[in-house]
């Protein structure tokens, strides 16, 4: 019976959620774009949002989120912000690369630099809609395939975020830093940042995308952000999550590399009561290779759920992934990392990893590495660990003089910096490790 009543109250707080909802209208809207959002619209009432009846999301119980009524952050409330020219926290020097900062979802020009000389198109996703929309049209929303009801509800809301352009041949210097800082001055407040990311043939850029938010404020961010390798290119991806430890963060990326492309995909999560991120790369073209690393560390009661998936389309295509979790307190990690090998995809190459460090009695992460694999001519592998320190480091550092307690923050401190080393933009990776030095107990960097 309470089984039954918890779904009945979910399903009242789902259906209060989407009646929330309303559809974006603007006269300069293209109706291909009306026409997406509507297409959005009716697949978020078809499928809901998720619950732990599916596979994909039975760890991860999404019914707080919805019982808080979000509201997206009104204009006059931006404009508020805007006029107060808060300092905003960025892990990149000041002057170093082009930054695009979005306050709330929406687009804030001056706050924004770019780097001229550089061929690079980056603007808001709004002003390139209003302008010049059919640079957005063989991309947007068709990368992203709506999974779920959060990236649903994200191309139904579709309005602001990053669109960022590499032209074809260009090797851009320095990073291109995405900044959405969320300030919820008026209540809860809801966004959905839609960015694009186009890497044409023979590109080469680092794109890093940080969310912050105020301190202690209860707010939601649900991003979603869609990626095209060209043939030849080079894409980093930088992903630094920060948010508010009383906030949810719900993020869906999805890229799609053609061939002799080369992706590397960074990730950080360390805020939120609750963070999901999915990461989607689909291999389309022959030769193309990716790198998926990640690092996620929680304390208290925080709970980060990673969701991944390679899929191997055609022949003679590399991946590597490695994803390391550090839980303390009584927080919980989930780690569900799928390669898929199509029938076409012979000479594939991949290597899928994951370990979990446990500081706790009470500390939990669930790992389920998956292979589907429908070739015979591959190289896959994967493997996955959870456990505690090794007594037999810490055995070897105790008898050479080390303290306990010195001890058992060096081998944290170096299980976590493996990942952030890893991290080629250098003011990113100190920032990394210097807060890994004030999170970790006891650790210095």
């Amino acid at each position: 019976m309470e089984a039954v009543a918890t779904e009945t109250a979910r399903t009242e707080l789902e259906r209060s959620f989407l009646e929330s909802f309303r559809e974006k209208r603007s006269p300069r809207d293209p109706q291909w774009l009306v026409e997406i959002r509507r297409a959005a619209w009716e697949r978020l009432r078809e499928i809901g949002f998720p619950t732990v009846r599916e596979e994909d999301w039975k760890y991860t119980n999404v019914a707080p989120i919805l019982r808080v009524p979000f509201a997206e952050a009104p204009e006059t409330e931006l404009r508020a912000v805007r006029g107060e020219q808060r300092p905003h926290p960025s892990p990149l020097p000041e002057g170093q690369g082009t930054q695009l900062v979005f306050i709330n979802g929406r687009y804030n020009a001056e706050l924004s630099s770019v780097v001229p000389g550089e061929g690079l198109d980056v603007a808001s996703l709004r002003e390139v809609l209003a302008t010049r929309p059919d640079e957005a049209r063989p991309y947007l929303a068709r990368i992203a395939r709506q999974a779920n009801g959060f990236a649903a509800a994200n191309a139904a809301f579709l309005e602001d975020g990053a669109f960022v352009r590499i032209p074809r041949g260009a090797a851009v210097g320095h990073p291109i830093h995405l900044l959405f800082l969320s300030e919820p001055a008026f209540g809860p407040t809801l966004s959905h940042p839609r960015n694009l990311v186009i890497a044409e043939p023979g590109s080469q850029a680092a794109v890093v995308e940080t969310y912050v938010g105020t301190a202690g404020e209860l707010y939601l961010t649900n991003p979603v952000t869609e990626v095209s390798v060209g043939d030849g290119a080079n894409l980093d991806l930088y992903k630094l999550e920060q948010e508010s430890t009383a906030a949810y963060h719900v993020a869906t990326t999805e890229v799609r590399q053609e061939r002799d492309s080369r992706f590397t995909s960074n990730s950080i999560t360390l805020g939120g009561a609750i963070a999901r991120n999915d990461l989607i790369v689909r291999l389309e073209a022959e030769g193309a290779d990716c790198t998926l690393n990640g690092l996620f560390i929680g304390s208290g009661a925080q709970h980060f759920d990673n969701d991944t998936l390679i899929d191997h389309a055609k022949p003679h295509g590399t991946s590597r992934e490695l994803y390391k979790g550090i839980m303390d307190g009584k927080s919980r990690g989930i780690f569900h990392g799928k390669i898929v090998v199509r029938p076409d995809a012979q000479k594939t190459d991949a290597m899928q990893t994951n370990k979990n460090l446990l500081l706790s009695k009470e500390a939990l992460v669930n790992s389920t590495p998956a292979l589907e694999i429908f070739a015979d001519d591959v190289k896959c592998r994967h493997g996955s660990t959870i456990g505690q320190l090794d007594a037999g480091a810490m055995f070897y550092l105790r008898s050479r003089g080390i303290g306990e307690e010195e001890a058992r923050d060096l081998l944290v401190y170096a299980f976590a910096s493996d990942v952030a080393s890893r991290i080629r933009i250098a003011p990113l990776r100190a920032l990394v490790e210097r807060h890994l030095g004030l999170r970790l107990p006891g650790g210095t960097s």
